[in-house]
């Protein structure tokens, strides 16, 4: 071999496939102020829209006069739900199935609920004429208390279902039950508490809390009179979900609605649903024959799109006095507001809730969640988390937290002691799950090793003798976390959105030059896809990364998806991309074959060529191929090189890690400092470091702000009281503490390429693991659950309580 020949590793490394820190390609644009969101797109002739909006939490609409407004110069129109009746769009389907006013039908149902759309000359004119709708009320009692949705004498928040005693997904058992939902073995885990030795009973809160992405919901509808065709550009995780959304409300056939999703300033589940706002703005290009713009500002993206969380998790955990689990019961009501709009698969009314025995080896376990109607904003989507496995995660380790303070056991050590171990693997839980692949003691070794556990916990014993002893007035916690994900959704026979199974796909075509486009049904809502994907593209076709153009979002040219969130990208359009790629591989070796007058299995694969088995010297680089599959294909084979993939996968994908937080609390103030957070994920086949890290930052961020301060907290009256950023709690970098990264790599077994997705693990595990440290702090004085969030009053409060201000 000649000694200026490239090595197989020299020419991996040219590829800048999986495993290399490539950077972000879509920075380029990104940095210098030229990215293209729905705000930036102007068109001839656009009009705008504004919402009127209701002041009540709940009332009745006597009436609506539009006399003034619709007089107001640069006023077109003004939509009240009287108009949408006429063309029937005055309710839409939800994604759980449920009904929802597009605009106020007789009555208010939340805080801020649509009532009238203005459409005008300006977005001036329309916040005007917004002004001049005089709408008369006639206030109702309210209820915002999930708690107290299904006593005797609560007011009824859906009059439409009052006669129904059937919902989407069964019997229901009040006027404001949505579903029951249950998984597991009642009658063992029962039988487990019946027999248990220690247990432990806790209500466990994880409150009301906003995505609140950078960008808020925005669209812009335009419809062709002539053609009959309607082009929707917007703020759409999932843009074919979105487009046979549309036709099924709007009636206009599917092939002539054209959905795209530019680039998108931050999703977090958020934007995966229909909005009135999309709608109305529809509605009113249809009617005025010209484009409209539908921009929300913050407080209505704060106070009226999908929300997260909102659980009432009544957890108890059955244990022997030695510290091994024996069983988990969880009664939980989920709060939905005034309607079901959660974007959860079909089957799961209460999303994949039953991951709540998390790591642990519970040999029996049950739950039950109850769904009801309030007078608060719809939503319950899956906020950097996959469908209600964040709530999940911080029930149950919060609940092992508490377990192990009342047996007097390190939570590390309590944890070590009922991990599923890696011999289990796979491992089905006691709820039916098969969890792929896990070395989980292995990672919280790591994690004790990395911070040094033992010298933190001598630390703070040293310094809760200290405050005893009246020398300090700051105490120190430790807060450890163990979390496995679900994610990947999914599988369809397991999970599908309005009867569309939740696979997802991926269209390469590789150009003679060897260059190539890669077309997916998801969309990048900042995770980077234009860079991962052409890396997964790079290692699989051996073509390098910055020849492989990635596009997303447009449903003219991208194969059906069912979009991004729920960490699925990579689990299961990254795998059809995989697999896209080896359909590309086979038809390439049959041309390698042909050209150098070889046996296809005569060849094998090295990097970025086939080479002759025994004779490496004779080969054909993927290039090379490119352009023969152009002019030199063997005869009866088509010309070209391209290949289609739909992936359903045959399971969940199950990700994991450990994580450790320091704080120090001074009691005097309720001010806390995060000393220390480590982080360690695993997620499988890492495909770009770099990405990997930067997810983990963004999504502790966010985590950091749920658990310190964020919550959607409505008064009696149903007002809601942190609609902005005056209020509500989104973190700086001023605020942000210093995070440390690590990782442990367990493939997983089933998938393509072993990934298994990380965006939304941070998050899961951070919110626990922020809140085990706040209660390890207080734990020693008694305390056994205080309720999130932990900012400065609230844990002042907590002091305040044990009589640490005395």
């Amino acid at each position: 071999m000649n000694d200026m020949t490239p090595t197989s590793a020299e020419r991996a490394a040219k590829l800048e496939g999986m495993g290399c820190k490539r950077k972000r390609v879509e920075d380029i644009r990104f940095v210098q102020g030229k990215g293209n969101y729905v705000d930036d797109i102007k068109l001839s002739g656009m009009l705008y829209g504004d919402l009127v909006r209701s002041p009540h939490g709940h009332a009745r609409v006597k009436k609506i006069d539009t006399t003034k407004a619709a007089a107001l110069p640069g006023v077109v129109a003004v939509i009240t739900a009287e108009t949408l009746k006429t063309v029937n769009l005055a309710w839409m389907p939800t994604l759980a199935g449920d009904t929802q006013m597009v605009l106020a039908d007789g009555k208010v149902l939340f805080q801020n609920q649509e009532v009238a759309f203005v459409v005008a000359e300006s977005r001036e004119a329309a916040a005007d004429a917004v002004e001049l709708v005089e709408v008369e009320y006639e206030p109702l009692p309210v209820n915002v208390d999930p708690l107290k949705a299904m006593t005797d004498g609560a007011p009824m928040i859906r009059e439409d279902l009052k006669d129904k005693a059937d919902g989407a997904h069964g019997k229901r058992k009040h006027y404001n039950h949505i579903f029951s939902w249950q998984a597991g073995d009642k009658a063992a885990a029962d039988a487990a508490f019946a027999k248990a030795e220690v247990t432990i009973k806790e209500m466990i809160i994880y409150p009301r809390v906003h995505p609140c992405p950078l960008e808020t919901c925005q669209c812009v509808a335009s419809f062709d009179k002539i053609k009959g065709e309607l082009t929707l550009w917007g703020t759409f995780q999932a843009p074919h979900v979105i487009r046979t959304v549309g036709s099924l409300i709007s009636k206009i056939p599917e092939h002539k609605i054209h959905v795209i999703a530019p680039d998108i300033g931050g999703g977090f589940g958020n934007k995966v649903g229909a909005y009135p706002g999309y709608i109305c703005a529809i509605v009113a290009s249809i009617v005025t024959g010209r484009p409209v713009k539908w921009t929300e500002d913050r407080i209505e993206n704060l106070s009226t799109t999908a929300f997260a969380r909102d659980f009432y998790m009544d957890v108890e955990i059955a244990a022997t006095k030695d510290g091994r689990v024996t069983g988990l019961r969880c009664y939980t009501i989920a709060d939905h507001g005034a309607f079901d709009a959660c974007a959860n698969a079909t089957k799961w009314p209460a999303g994949l809730f039953s991951i709540i025995s998390g790591s642990y080896d519970f040999p029996a376990a049950y739950c039950l969640v109850d769904g009801v109607y309030t007078n608060k904003a719809p939503g319950g989507v899956a906020y950097r988390c996959s469908f209600r496995v964040t709530e999940a995660a911080y029930c149950i380790e919060r609940a092992m937290d508490i377990m192990a303070q009342k047996l007097g056991m390190d939570p590390a050590e309590f944890r070590m002691k009922n991990l599923i171990r890696r011999e289990q693997f796979p491992y089905t839980s006691a709820f039916g799950w098969q969890y792929d692949s896990g070395d989980y003691q292995t990672a919280l070794k790591k994690a004790m090793e990395s911070v040094e556990y033992k010298k933190l916990r001598e630390e703070q014993k040293a310094k809760r003798e200290a405050f005893k002893r009246g020398e300090t007035r700051e105490l120190m916690g430790i807060g450890v976390a163990f979390f496995t994900e679900i994610v990947g959704a999914g599988p369809s026979r397991a999970c599908d959105i309005l009867g569309i199974a939740m696979f997802d796909s991926a269209e390469i075509r590789i150009h003679p030059t060897g260059s190539g486009i890669c077309r997916l049904g998801t969309k990048s809502q900042g995770q980077g896809h234009e860079t991962t994907y052409a890396q997964i593209i790079a290692t699989e076709l051996g073509l390098t990364a910055d020849s492989i153009t990635v596009e997303e979002g447009n449903t003219d040219t991208a194969p059906y998806g069912l979009g991004t969130y729920g960490s699925r990208s990579t689990p299961v359009s990254g795998a059809a991309t995989a697999m896209a790629c080896r359909k590309i591989k086979a038809k390439a070796q049959m041309i390698a074959a042909y050209m150098l007058e070889v046996h296809d299995d005569d060849l094998e694969w090295d990097v970025d060529r086939f080479r002759v088995k025994g004779n490496p010297e004779r080969f054909k680089t993927m290039t090379e191929l490119a352009w023969a599959a152009y002019h030199e294909v063997p005869p009866g084979m088509e010309p070209g090189l391209e290949a289609i993939n739909y992936y359903d996968p045959p399971n969940f994908t199950y990700p994991f890690g450990a994580y450790i937080c320091v704080v120090d609390i001074d009691v005097d103030t309720g001010q806390t400092k995060v000393r220390r957070f480590y982080a360690l994920d695993d997620c499988g086949t890492r495909i770009n470091p770099m990405i990997i890290e930067g997810q983990i930052h963004g999504g502790l961020t966010e985590a950091f702000g749920i658990a310190m301060g964020q919550e959607l907290h409505y008064d009696a009256e149903g007002n809601v009281t942190t609609a902005s950023f005056m209020d509500y709690f989104l973190p700086t970098a001023v605020e942000t503490p210093h995070w440390e990264t690590d990782w442990t790599t367990t493939p997983s077994p089933h998938h393509p390429i072993g990934a298994k997705g990380v965006g939304e693990s941070p998050n899961v595990g951070g919110v626990p693991c922020f809140s085990n440290a706040i209660n390890d702090a207080f734990a020693f004085l008694g305390s056994t659950h205080i309720q999130m969030p932990h900012d400065h009053w609230r844990t002042w409060t907590a002091a305040e309580k044990l009589g640490l201000h005395a």
